[in-house]
């Protein structure tokens, strides 16, 4: 995963530990001190003090092989963020998942990215596609990102915005949901509704699948309900 290529951090050594935290959160399989230091461009020294200092606070934990893999000390972290926002959209999306028979998530915007903040798969679903909360892509991918981008003024629209996706944007915004195919996550498809919360970072309710045959305007409909539920609670 990519760094964020903010000018001059102002702690070398937090900014150093986050971007390992974001490279183990990326991979999904636990990695060596080697390649995890390669992956950051540090040396394997530097990379494995900073390590055991995440270790330390149970940020991450290594296996009896010297694996790396994030900890449980994170999952403390994450359940304060948001903490009501979440609480309100679990059940929403619960039931939302379940009639659609698909997995449905929210995303925020943070920075020039969107982040999953919490993710719930359909109960009998012969097959559900896992989306993961933590995970980030560019804002400029994804059916989350075009509604997003439809909520934000131009002035705040990332750079790389080519004529095509703005076209899209506006498309999205004057329909109020967006669809996306095969741009976060190969071979699947999603459909997204916005969700603006006064005081609150822009955000989006979303559903993720592999059907051709889907009815994406009826996916929406049920969306919006669910995410209009959401800005009511809070």
């Amino acid at each position: 995963m990519p760094a964020r290529q903010d000018a001059s951090p102002a702690s070398q050594t937090l900014s150093r530990g986050i971007r390992l935290l974001e490279e183990l959160a990326e991979a999904r399989t636990p990695l060596t001190i080697d390649e995890l230091a390669a992956r950051v461009a540090l040396h394997r020294s530097v990379a494995y003090r900073l390590l055991r200092t995440l270790e330390d606070h149970g940020l991450v934990t290594r296996d009896a092989a010297g694996a790396v893999r994030l900890g449980t000390g994170l999952a403390a972290l994450a359940a304060g963020v948001a903490a009501d926002l979440q609480a309100e959209a679990l059940p929403e999306l619960t039931a939302a998942a379940n009639d659609l028979g698909m997995t449905c998530f929210l995303v925020v915007l943070d920075h020039d990215e969107c982040v999953t903040l919490a993710s719930v798969e359909p109960r009998h679903a012969v097959t559900a596609v896992a989306q993961r909360p933590g995970a980030r892509h560019p804002v400029t991918r994804g059916a989350p990102g075009r509604v997003i981008l439809a909520q934000l003024p131009l002035r705040r629209w990332p750079d790389d915005v080519d004529s095509r996706l703005a076209a899209e944007v506006v498309a999205a915004g004057e329909r109020g949901w967006a669809t996306s195919h095969d741009e976060v996550v190969p071979s699947l498809r999603a459909v997204a509704v916005p969700l603006a919360v006064q005081g609150r970072e822009l955000a989006a309710v979303a559903a993720v699948h592999v059907r051709v045959d889907a009815d994406d305007a009826a996916i929406a409909a049920r969306l919006e309900a669910a995410a209009e539920a959401i800005r009511v609670a809070l």
